[in-house]
């Protein structure tokens, strides 16, 4: 991301992320294994994978827990360019989730406005 702020040459402004899809989602944390296992549990325990969902009725899918967690913690993340740089904290990352159960490809759009 650090690149894409650089080629666009904007000093002040916001940077919008959004991932297409309903079943990726990004947010920001501390990328770290202890705060990835964490964030997992917590979505397993909110949004169990192995439960009687109504999309997995309906579609003869198994990834309604995913589409759940998505919607839940939301598509995109708008954070402030300042002096050319995200305004993010000291341990704070930018971070993509992939929830399906199965391999996409997917397609993450950057908007830089100042």
């Amino acid at each position: 991301m650090a690149a894409v702020i650089s080629r666009s040459e904007v000093r002040h402004g916001v940077a919008t992320v959004f991932a297409v899809g309903s079943t990726v989602a990004v947010t920001t944390m501390e990328y770290e294994p202890g705060g990835v296992a964490d964030l997992r549990a917590a979505l397993e325990r909110l949004l169990p994978a192995g439960l009687d969902y109504e999309h997995n009725r309906l579609n003869h899918d198994t990834n309604a827990h995913a589409h759940l967690r998505a919607a839940l913690i939301g598509p995109s993340e708008t954070i402030p360019v300042i002096d050319g740089r995200l305004a993010l904290g000291t341990w704070q990352q930018l971070v993509l989730l992939d929830l399906d159960t199965r391999p996409r490809e997917r397609t993450v759009h950057v908007t830089i406005v100042g």
